[in-house]
């Protein structure tokens, strides 16, 4: 692994905690992985079930909705994903301290990904605003529709 993927990472976990403690102001979802694996094969939850299986990752509470913006968009998880994950959220109208933090730091640590930010970006701006929604009520849903509800791929 690259160093600098090294640094991101390990100022992730640094923050991590703090962030969900201090900043994060959602209450954690009640909803457990097993249960998610028991909704229709086609809904968001079943997804986002599937999703964390396969990465090895375990819901966070109060951070739920960041693996829900990977099934989502279809962004992975590597280093460079993540930051590109940012760039589409703050195209897709999402502001707050930790994104604009990630995007800079990103943008310094990995300025031969400059062009592959930018199209997230403006994947992000194409799509209707979704961020914001509130994911714990939209896990049964199908996940193509909520996809191409708000033009997200």
């Amino acid at each position: 692994m690259k160093i600098r993927a090294i640094i991101l990472e390990s100022l992730y976990e640094l923050s991590k905690r703090p962030y969900r403690k201090f900043v994060k102001r959602s209450r954690p979802w009640t909803v457990t992985l097993p249960e998610l694996l028991t909704y229709p094969q086609t809904s968001l939850g079943f997804h986002l079930a599937c999703f964390l299986l396969a990465h090895s990752f375990e819901m966070q509470p109060k951070l739920e909705s960041h693996d829900v913006f990977h099934v989502l968009t279809g962004i992975g998880t590597s280093v460079p994903e993540e930051i590109g994950m940012q760039y589409y959220l703050l195209g897709n109208g999402k502001r707050s301290l930790y994104l604009y933090t990630v995007v800079l730091m990103g943008s310094l640590f990995y300025p031969d990904h400059l062009g592959s930010f930018h199209r997230a970006y403006v994947r992000g701006k194409s799509a209707l605003p979704f961020h914001q929604l509130d994911f714990s009520k939209l896990l049964q849903q199908p996940l193509t529709r909520i996809q191409s509800t708000f033009l997200i791929l």
